[in-house]
């Protein structure tokens, strides 16, 4: 019992429930992660190809069976046709950022390495809570959709 009483106790409860924004946030961040390292792949000439655990059932015995898949990740950038520049524009699920109120929905990029950049850039300014309101909007837009 002498090790115990070294060490410091303290009574703490751990809190249940996390604020809607900050799971918004993260799952934001982890999908600004994934188009970072999809870009910094294709930079070196490699293809960047996560991989996810799917069950399935074989037809025929019945057994259910889990089998590692390539998962498929869209990028969010594109090289526009008149302009001849990389356009990025950030998603959150299905639905298209609002930048601006203006209405812009993309950022207009000169190279890969200014891609790579801004991507950062954009993570940071999730974290720290620079996109909110466009997240609330598209996440408010997509529950009145299934209200309807």
């Amino acid at each position: 019992m002498s090790t115990l009483s070294t060490l410091k106790l303290v009574t703490s409860k751990k809190h249940q429930t996390v604020a809607p924004i900050v799971l918004r946030r993260n799952k934001l961040c982890a999908k600004l992660d994934e188009q970072l390292a999809l870009c910094e792949a294709q930079k070196a000439g490699n293809t960047y190809a996560p991989k996810r655990l799917k069950t399935f059932v074989n037809k025929q015995t019945g057994e259910r069976m889990t089998a590692e898949v390539a998962k498929r990740i869209k990028e969010w950038f594109w090289v526009s046709h008149t302009t001849g520049k990389i356009n990025l524009a950030v998603k959150y699920g299905a639905k298209t950022l609002p930048l601006n109120k203006k209405g812009a929905n993309a950022i207009e990029l000169s190279n890969g390495d200014e891609l790579i950049s801004t991507l950062k850039s954009l993570k940071m300014m999730v974290a720290n809570g620079e996109l909110d309101d466009a997240m609330n909007e598209v996440s408010t837009a997509t529950r009145e959709a299934f209200n309807k």
